[in-house]
């Protein structure tokens, strides 16, 4: 580095660095990065003893100038007297109990307000919601049914929606469940609608899962609340461990719920549970179930992240000619010192919780990774999805994991071994069995300061404000140019193009822009089992976890995609993500337009342009359409009675003609617009149905699924009694009341029944497909009756959507999940189009 503030070459910062450098790391007088160093060493180095105090600060500054960036809730709040945390991430245990606690975890609302606090001081928070009992199973206590542990996540993303982090930095959150409790299918579909927010979530697997995915055995949803009579009737019962076995399905085809929706979605994310308790260095205290929401630190009840990072591109020399290398001495000065500002960190943050505190101080977890992989293999001449490229990289890690394991051993001996060090027990650990021998002699004689000290986090932020824009943590380049969208304080967002710090500097070298080394290779420019296979060479030196997305493309075949996951699962890696583009994820990165390349050319948004729909709205698969005509509206009065008496009220819904294309032909449907009820102001205005009609008409506005909508206001509940509302007719032709747990339930019961004349919903309330939609409008309209008819389909079609007939209940057998007439075969096994609910197969 060239001076405090200097980057690597000598290179003057970018726009987007500076940027987020004062908005989220730099306060008060401070200008550079050279400021928020000095600020940071200061802050750490005053826990040293006075004698040599002097001397740690100027070792931590240069440390820093020399290529180690702290985390960034370090560098933002480190000696800036606030009561933010220096801490990133933590996992929050949750009971089953909904207050005090449970069987030693707090109950549902304690861990709110404890996930509240801790969201608040600015960390990040990940949980395990398996304690919480099924949908379903019993409440002896009120004598009802539990709603199960998806619907306490929405009350978790409601929360950390409400609660502003310190530094108004957005609270970030981790759901886990495991793959084998009750409510597995409803968790991994918690986010097909727009649900949950604030949550990564990923489902934790075991071993004995991943073995009955390929012997296509059996397996058992369990849990220890005792199943509902209705669920007892259709044969849940009892192991001699004293589990409930809710029901047992095929392990494949709950895997294939899995793909699909992470192949569509880029979630669930899918946690290998037991490899990560196998490496874990404290396996005989601690039990691990959870991560932090990026997934690099698998941590205990109460655990926390406390991170840092080297940059690579800082320790290669010679870059981009024959005798570039990394100086990997000078890597294993840094390191030693980065071992020692994070420990500090340990005792000069502010802890959100007691709980935390002590169990930080009883194993002195810490987490030293590096950032700017990609950047530096890019500078060594190396490719990131070569062989060479990966055994590079593993050296970096195996060098990184002695370096830190020494200075921990050395920090134990000035200062002693973390608390709960048991020198046997500890060395039986796999991770630890296969340090180097003189390590393990060294950590028997004095003792480990640290539990942990290894982990590979992603670095977004940190890398554009201090490393200029080098890599993400372990990832090769996005791109060498691309747009980065920014939120500004008024709520808008702002572009800027943002370069990669290695093509930066080769640039600067006055090389040839247009004929870029081979050494020059972005994330969508590989395969996506060289993504993989990246992970597998180094996580073998990180005693945690490594944060690694596996990019592939929106055209990669699906069955390759499954088959990554097994492929992970069989390298004994202890996690893996996934994203591969599409309209639904869109992207926060955007390759910036060059005229040299339409395939990285982002055209303008065209409002004449047909409006895409969301993947899991029936309507997409080849239908597009734009806007046709005027409103037109339907009115329809409701009368309902509740435990206050009797009630009625209008309900209106507007309907938007549309026309496009469906496969190949030209079609004209209509679909809903705006949902309207006036609000009853004798009884207070009733704020909810304001709420509920915006929301809804946002959604329908948005080309979004308003059936599932419908669906999941049908199943909210409250304390008043059943409503009375509406009337089916039964097979017999008697028409019976409909009653419903709350009015909102009742309200969406109607609003569905408008749908479902018009034509929009069949009976069961589910979408109908395009065809139907197309000749329902035509009927209407007064055109042909062949207006819309679409070609023959063939006999197999893959995607549950479009095997859906144009007919109405009785074209489907019953349900045993939800109820519904729309179970169906499709792919050789029954599936529901309304619950997504699969049955047997063959």
């Amino acid at each position: 580095m060239n001076a405090i503030d200097g980057l690597a070459g000598g290179l003057a910062p970018q726009e987007v660095s500076l940027d987020v450098l004062r908005e989220k790391y730099a306060h008060g007088s401070e200008r550079s990065i050279g400021d928020v160093r000095r600020r940071v060493a200061h802050a750490l180095a005053a826990l040293e003893p006075e004698s040599v105090r002097a001397e740690h600060e100027a070792r931590f500054v240069r440390a820093q100038q020399q290529g180690f960036v702290p985390a960034g809730r370090i560098n933002a709040a480190a000696g800036r007297q606030l009561r933010a945390t220096l801490i990133n991430c933590f996992v929050q245990p949750v009971g089953d109990a909904i207050t005090g606690s449970d069987d030693g975890l707090p109950g549902i609302y304690t861990a709110l307000a404890e996930a509240a606090e801790t969201l608040r001081r600015g960390g990040g928070v990940g949980y395990d919601f398996s304690a919480i009992r099924p949908h379903g199973s019993k409440v002896h206590g009120t004598a009802s049914q539990a709603s199960g542990p998806v619907s306490y996540m929405e009350v978790f993303d409601a929360s950390c929606r409400t609660v502003e982090s310190a530094g108004a930095r957005r609270g970030a959150q981790m759901g886990v469940l495991r793959v084998d409790h009750p409510d597995i299918e409803r968790f991994i579909a918690a986010k097909d609608g727009g649900a949950l927010t604030n949550f990564n979530i990923s489902v934790g697997v075991t071993d004995a899962f991943m073995r009955a995915v390929e012997n296509d055995a059996g397996f058992e949803l369990v849990h220890r609340a005792e199943p509902g009579d209705e669920l007892l009737a259709a044969g849940s019962h009892r192991r001699e461990d004293g589990l409930w076995v809710y029901r047992t399905v095929r392990a494949r085809m709950l895997w294939e719920s899995i793909m699909l929706s992470t192949y569509d979605h880029a979630e669930p994310g899918v946690l290998f549970i037991d490899r990560m308790n196998l490496e874990n260095n404290l396996w005989y205290c601690e039990r691990l179930a959870a991560t932090n929401p990026c997934g690099e630190q698998p941590l205990p009840a109460y655990g926390c992240c406390d991170l840092g990072s080297l940059n690579l591109t800082a320790f290669v020399d010679a870059p981009f000619t024959p005798d570039a290398r990394l100086d990997f001495e000078r890597l294993r000065e840094v390191a030693t010192v980065a071992v020692r500002m994070l420990d500090l960190v340990l005792d000069a943050t502010e802890w959100p919780l007691a709980q935390q505190k002590l169990e930080a101080h009883q194993k002195r977890r810490i987490g030293l990774g590096f950032l700017g992989l990609g950047s530096a293999l890019v500078m060594l001449g190396l490719r990131y999805d070569s062989e060479a490229g990966r055994a590079m990289a593993a050296r970096i890690a195996e060098e990184l994991r002695d370096s830190a394991y020494a200075a921990s051993i050395d920090l134990a001996r000035e200062k002693g071994a973390f608390p709960l060090f048991d020198a046997d027990q500890y060395l039986r650990g796999q991770f630890v069995a296969r340090l180097p021998q003189a390590l393990r002699d060294a950590i028997r004689e004095h003792g480990i300061r640290n539990s942990h000290l290894l982990s590979i986090a992603p670095t977004g932020t940190i890398s554009l404000a201090f490393a200029d824009n080098a890599s993400n943590g372990i990832e090769p380049p996005y791109a060498w140019t691309y747009l980065r969208k920014k939120r500004t304080a008024d709520g808008g967002t702002r572009s800027y193009e943002v370069a990669d710090h290695a093509w930066r500097l080769y640039r600067q070298a006055g090389n040839d822009m247009e004929e870029l080394p081979p050494s020059f290779v972005t994330a969508l420019e590989m395969r996506a089992l060289d993504h993989l296979r990246m992970v597998q060479a180094v996580q073998p030196f990180i005693d945690t976890a490594i944060s690694k997305t596996v990019n592939v493309p929106e055209d990669y075949p699906y069955d390759d995609f499954r088959g990554l996951y097994l492929e992970a699962w069989r390298a004994g890696l202890k996690g893996l993500a996934t994203y591969r583009p599409n309209t639904v994820l869109g992207s926060v990165l955007s390759i910036a337009p060059r005229p040299d390349a339409q395939s990285n050319t982002v055209p303008a948004a065209d409002p004449e342009q047909p409006v895409a729909l969301p993947d899991d709205d029936p309507l997409r698969k080849r239908f597009e359409r734009r806007p046709l005509g005027e409103l037109e509206s339907v009115t329809s009065k409701i009368e309902y009675s509740t435990q206050e008496g009797r009630k009625s009220a209008y309900l209106t819904v507007s309907f938007l003609r549309t026309e496009g294309v469906w496969e190949g032909r030209p079609v004209a449907i209509e679909r809903p617009f705006e949902f309207f009820m006036p609000a009853n102001q004798r009884t207070g205005g009733h704020q909810w149905i304001t709420a509920s009609m915006r929301l809804l008409s946002m959604v329908a506005r948005a080309g979004g699924p308003i059936a599932r909508a419908l669906a999941d206001m049908r199943d909210v509940v409250w304390e008043k009694g059943p409503v009375r509302c509406g009337h089916l007719l039964r097979e017999d032709g008697v028409a019976v009341p409909v009653y419903h747990d709350s009015e909102v339930a009742a309200i969406a019961f109607m609003l569905q029944r408008i749908l479902i004349r018009r034509g929009f919903l069949d009976e069961q309330g589910n979408q109908a497909p395009v065809p139907q939609l197309a000749r329902a409008f035509a009927a209407r309209s007064g055109m042909g009756a062949d207006v819309g008819k679409p070609a023959p389909q063939p006999a197999a079609v893959a995607n549950t959507e479009d095997a859906l007939p144009a007919l109405s209940s009785t074209n489907g057998a019953k349900c045993p999940e939800c109820g519904a007439r729309a179970l169906r075969k499709v792919d050789g096994c029954t599936r529901c189009a309304s619950c997504h609910y699969v049955g047997e197969c063959g």
